[in-house]
């Protein structure tokens, strides 16, 4: 069976417009990766409700899981929930349970559970709470998407609970080996390797040091063994150069 499949969004136009530098994306590779789940693609949308509801409907179909990024906070631009439950078709309103949550940060929640706090209690009907145990304002998931915080820390607070619920499959392993020639060079040999290893991902990322050009090669495979004869085979090449 093969392994499960993943797209993440990441939503909001302070990354579109430089002022924040993604760093969920990376960290929600890898943490899938070695949970056996292949991150297939991803996106940046912007806080426009009929982007995030296109976008989110052009992958969920595709993948197994969709998780998302940003946009569920207390100001008039966090409009992921609402623009989740458009997607689903489904309501959205506050949630007593979520309300609950929310109000373990106040000492007196009648008067600072104020209405831009309630809207991180708006959770779109027939969802699941993902715990956030930093900020305590949860994510949710509905269906196959998984939506979250966008400020690092806490996405990856809420990814760590969230993954365990989630099917995987075998772990995708990999291995690296630095050739000091530039990939003019490796690109013949590389393909005929790469075609005599069909089940691992070869690729080159090329390098300067010193003023001088090479490459790194990175094999990929949820197989062991067919990692290691993928590496051996690509350090005899490298030896033959």
């Amino acid at each position: 069976m093969p392994n499960p499949t993943a797209a993440m969004l990441t939503i909001g136009d302070e990354i579109l417009s430089g002022r924040t530098r993604d760093s969920n994306m990376p960290h929600l590779a890898q943490a899938v990766a070695a949970r056996g789940i292949r991150l297939r693609e991803t996106r940046v949308v912007p806080d426009e409700m009929a982007e995030i509801v296109a976008a989110l409907n052009a992958v969920r179909t595709r993948y197994t899981h969709v998780f998302t990024s940003g946009g569920i906070g207390p100001t008039h631009d966090d409009i992921t929930a609402d623009a989740v439950a458009a997607a689903f078709g489904v309501g959205i309103d506050v949630r007593e349970d979520a309300r609950a949550i929310l109000a373990l940060n106040y000492a007196n929640p009648e008067v600072e559970l104020n209405p831009a706090r309630l809207r991180m209690a708006r959770i779109p009907d027939g969802a699941a709470l993902i715990e956030n145990p930093i900020s305590r304002a949860p994510g949710f998931s509905i269906g196959n998407v998984h939506v979250m915080a966008g400020v690092p820390a806490v996405f990856e607070a809420m990814l760590a609970g969230l993954l365990p619920r989630l099917s995987g499959g075998r772990p995708l392993i990999s291995d690296s080996l630095r050739v000091d020639r530039p990939e003019g060079e490796v690109a013949g040999p590389l393909r005929l390797v790469a075609e005599a290893h069909p089940g691992v991902s070869i690729g080159s990322y090329p390098f300067t040091s010193s003023g001088r050009f090479g490459s790194n090669l990175v094999a990929r495979s949820e197989d062991p063994a067919a990692l290691a004869a993928a590496m051996a085979a690509l350090r005899k090449m490298a030896a033959e150069l």
